[in-house]
């Protein structure tokens, strides 16, 4: 497990917001911890046609907090 922090994919709303309740998910928000292994889509607009596939440590410039969990 990694530390996930604020700026990174995995505490960003558009981090698998096609399934947002998800356990996993859920998880990471609450822990800040995500398994190095995750890979999710990007859902943020500037990148959806790109169908970016993004660990819980990347990050962009398009990040905004996800709602707490």
């Amino acid at each position: 497990m990694q530390a996930v922090h604020d700026g990174q994919c995995g505490l960003c709303s558009h981090f698998g917001e096609q399934h947002a309740k998800a356990t996993v998910l859920v998880s990471i928000l609450s822990s800040k911890k995500a398994d190095e292994g995750l890979l999710d889509e990007c859902g943020h607009p500037k990148h959806a046609a790109l169908h970016l596939k993004v660990t819980p440590i990347s990050g962009c410039d398009g990040f905004v907090p996800a709602a707490q969990a």
